[in-house]
């Protein structure tokens, strides 16, 4: 399979408390800023982008984030959503922990402590796409042992000024090429990306 990550982020890299999650870290208080942001065309990439997933990759916190919410949700209760709703209820979940013991959200497997072996047993197994949402400290970790073969970013237009960043300040370095990209007509941009090793520096 494919190893494929979908975050939202403001035009500042802001990632956290996309949603309006209770997210108390570092005394952040302005979550709900993806919320009702895209257009119809932003929902239908969303859509389709889940409902091709083979299985999914979480991180512990977004895994709990999710199976607390779409976990707990009917198809009644998703109007507009059915084939993510869908998606996320019959495909694989796979969770990168040591601390989640016996989760509750049903065709959920905890990884073992060999990640790296894990998530490459699991690229190797036959499908589409092993996809990552959310998830930050895990992606960063995928994109450091490069693990990630396509990335894509759902780009909404507000500088939030606090919170966690998809990217730290400072780290490695990737070079990215531009697969796809789109803009809504709220301004959502839509960026898919494919590393392509280490980016070039001029000598100069």
């Amino acid at each position: 399979m494919k190893l494929t990550t979908m975050t939202q982020v403001t035009i500042d890299g802001v990632m956290q408390g996309n949603g309006g999650h209770d997210d108390p870290r570092n005394e952040f208080e302005r979550g709900g800023w993806a919320r009702g942001t895209g257009d119809e065309s932003t929902t239908k990439f969303i859509n389709d982008t889940y409902a091709r997933a083979d299985a999914f990759l979480f991180g512990r916190r977004t895994y709990e984030i999710f199976a607390g919410s779409w976990g707990s949700l009917t198809i009644d209760e998703v109007p507009g959503w059915v084939p993510t709703w869908r998606a996320l209820d019959s495909r694989p979940k796979y969770v990168a922990s040591t601390t989640l013991v016996d989760p509750a959200w049903a065709g959920t497997t905890v990884l073992p402590d060999d990640l790296a072996g894990a998530i490459a047993d699991l690229k190797a197994t036959p499908g589409g796409e092993l996809q990552v949402h959310g998830s930050g400290v895990l992606i960063r970790w995928l994109l450091d042992n490069d693990l990630v073969d396509e990335m894509t970013l759902v780009v909404i237009p507000v500088i939030l000024g606090q919170g966690t960043r998809l990217l730290p300040e400072t780290g490695p370095d990737h070079a990215l090429e531009l697969v796809d990209s789109h803009v809504d007509a709220k301004g959502v941009t839509i960026q898919v990306f494919r590393p392509v090793g280490r980016p070039q520096y001029a000598t100069s």
